[in-house]
This record gives structure tokens, sequence and C-alpha cells, in this order.
């Protein structure tokens, strides 16, 4: 649909904000991955659902105008107008990292050594006609059990579906979105698409400075990545404590970004063409216009202006919560790892941060991550894993 044959129609902000904040989350997921995995596929899928998100969030701001019809009105509707901006900054920033890869705007072959062997990777796949995927549900076919690979997202038909459940059923000429290990990807693309798989092949560098720069913006993208989630958090929990870890990080992306420019100059007088860096730059700024987003989303709350009754219900539209939990001394998780406990798996939910006591941030923890007495675990799940994992942890305590 074209965004200019929008018109108003009455419908649910709760709804709009709910998926606005799902795709949001998805574009960024995707950008990057289309990057790190150079992939035009995943590239112009962020297009199409950049499309959709001018969509929801002119329809959105249709709806919050004819809401607003007292100065009280416009005070409690402020930060859901700046939720909506956020998200539109959001979708423009992901379309520019994927237009990164479009137009070959240049990246070093380093992007793709960044990433840690046990990175998921995201790929792009569409059912065949002949896939034994074709008519089942996603309960019928446990991929995510059997295989380690999770439907994140799936196009039929101009449409998407941004949050697939056990009920989805997929159907021959959709476009489904794969995360998992490569290992699991390889044999669900095959069985999808009917072709094979073929991985992307890292690249070693030997420019120090060039792998500095490299480095830092995979970090960029994971503090990124995070102050989203939280200030999603701090908004939908009203949580000041939370809202204040956006900005910290937010913070930490701009100091990040000042060290990987001095890192790429250095670079770009050891390489054959310096013009082949102008993606990293390009990718930069768009990181940092992610995280100033996130400060966006999270602004009422740090300005003490009480959260709209429609953003509580719209986080009931979304299976996922995200929870701030602290480790007891005594506790199952204090002085071992994330693996040794099998967080992820006994309580389904996904640890995407420990502060260490001191403001020190570990981004994206792995299976190796050892947790102590007094560390702040932030993850995101369901309300059930929570509470499995407040088990672990020894603490009650979740934004709800």
């Amino acid at each position: 649909m074209d965004p200019g044959e929008v018109e108003y129609e009455p419908v649910s902000v709760k709804e709009l904000l709910a998926e606005m904040k799902d795709t949001a989350e998805l574009l960024i997921d995707l950008a990057y991955s289309a990057v790190l995995h150079r992939s035009d596929d995943i590239a112009a899928e962020v297009l199409a659902l950049e499309e959709r998100m001018e969509i929801l969030q002119l329809r959105a701001r249709m709806s919050l105008l004819m809401a607003a019809r007292t100065p009280d009105d416009a005070e409690e509707l402020a930060p859901v107008l700046g939720m909506v901006g956020a998200a539109e900054k959001i979708a423009d920033a992901a379309a520019d990292i994927a237009k990164i890869v479009l137009e070959d705007i240049g990246l070093p072959d380093a992007m793709r050594e960044a990433l840690p062997e046990a990175i998921e990777t995201v790929v792009r796949a569409e059912i065949a006609p002949d896939s034994d995927y074709a008519g089942h549900t996603l309960a019928d076919l446990n991929l995510e059990t059997d295989t380690g690979v999770r439907v994140i997202a799936i196009r039929r038909d101009g449409d998407w579906i941004t949050n697939p459940d056990h009920a989805t059923d997929l159907r021959a000429g959709d476009v489904t979105l794969l995360r998992g290990v490569e290992d699991g990807i390889a044999a669900v693309y095959e069985r999808a698409t009917g072709t094979e798989y073929e991985p992307p092949v890292a690249v070693d560098s030997t420019i120090e400075d060039l792998d500095r720069a490299v480095d830092s913006i995979v970090l960029m993208k994971n503090m990124s990545e995070l102050a989203v989630d939280l200030a999603y958090g701090a908004v939908l929990f009203d949580s000041e404590g939370v809202a204040e870890e956006v900005a910290e990080l937010e913070a930490e992306v701009d100091a990040l970004e000042s060290r990987f420019e001095a890192w790429t100059l250095r670079a770009a007088a050891r390489v054959d063409d310096p013009i082949s860096l102008r993606g990293l730059m390009h990718l930069a700024g768009s990181t940092e216009v992610i995280s100033d987003a996130a400060v966006e989303i999270s602004e009422g709350v740090l300005r003490g202006l009480d959260a709209h009754p429609v953003v509580a219900a719209a986080v009931e539209e979304s299976d996922e919560i995200i929870v701030r939990m602290a480790v007891e001394s005594g506790s199952r998780l204090a002085d071992r790892t994330l693996a040794d406990e099998m967080v992820k798996t006994e309580t389904g939910m996904r640890v995407i941060a420990v502060k260490r006591p001191g403001n020190e941030w570990v981004v994206s923890p792995g299976p190796t991550t050892a947790l102590h007495a007094g560390d702040l675990l932030i993850a995101k799940g369901t309300r059930a894993g929570a509470e499995r994992l407040s088990r672990l942890v020894g603490d009650p305590q979740t934004f709800e």
C-alpha cells in the first residue's frame, strides 16, 4: 500500500503501539543482520517493513490527534506521541543501514569476522510449493525444539506477521525470517526452500585499527538494541531506574562512536581504497540515531510524566516482557555461568545484559558469562519464564 493513500479510520491505538514496538525491534534485528551477513535479501525485507512502519505511524498520529481534546489529554498523550516518533526514527535508521548493503556503499570484509562463532543467524527463506513445511503450523513442525531455529516473522501477500506463535501456519509462498545458529539454519533453510544454504565466508583483517573499529561497531549495535529493549520496558512498567540506564547506554554509544571515528580514520591510511570504509561511517551514524530514539521512548518517564493507560494495555499484546533481577548471595546463579544453570533452556528467558557493581555492563552475555552476587540481570521473555528466572536468582522482583 502507498502511504499516501492512508486515510483516517477508527483504530485501536493499543494495537498500533504494540505492532510498532514489535516492528521497530524486528527492523533493528534485520538491518544489522543484513550488514553483518551481507544479505541483500534481508536488506530488501527491511525496506518492505519500513513501509509498513510508515503506515502504522501515520495511523497512530491521526488517532492520537483525534483523542486530544483538553490540556490534560495533551499532557497524557505527549509521551505516546514521543514513542511513535521514536519508532519512526528507528525505522528510518534501519532502512539507512539496509541501504549500505543494497547500494554497496562499502564495508570491510572483516565485518563477518567480528561475529562470535555461536551468534545466531537471521536468514530469509521462501516456502517452496513442495516444501514439507507448507500446510503445517509451527506447533506441528516443532522447529525451535528440534532444530533451535525460530520463525521470527512472516511476510504473506504483502502483510506481516511479526509475532508468529504455535498456531501460525506456513503456506507456500510465505517469506519467512528464520533465526538460529548456522547448523540448524542450514537444515531448515533447505527443507523450506528446496535449495542449499550457503553461509557467508569470514575474512581475516590484517589492520589492527580496522579490527578495533569493527569491534566497536558491534558493541554499539548491541548497546543500541539493548537500549531500545530497556526503553520500552521503562515506559511499559513506569521505571525511572531503567529509563536512567537507557540514558547511560546512549551516552556510552556516543563515547564509542568517538573512538570508532578515530580508529576508522587511522585505518583509512592503511587500506588500498579508503572509500570502501564509507559504509562503516554510515553504520555508526545510524546506530547513534537508534540509541537516541531509545532515550526519546523513555523520556516521559525521566521527566515524571505518567504513562498513558493505553501504553500499559499495549504490552499485553506482546508475549514478551523485560525484567530486571538482582543475583542474591547463595542463589543458584551466584558464581555460576549462564551455561552452568542452562538459564535459557530452563526458564525460556534471554539474558540481554548484566550490570556489574560499579556500573560495568556486559551486553549480549554468552553461555560462559559468569554471574556473581550483586549482579543485575536484564532479561526478556514471557511472564511465566520471568517467574522461573526469579527462583534461580533468588529475587522475586520484576517490573510488574
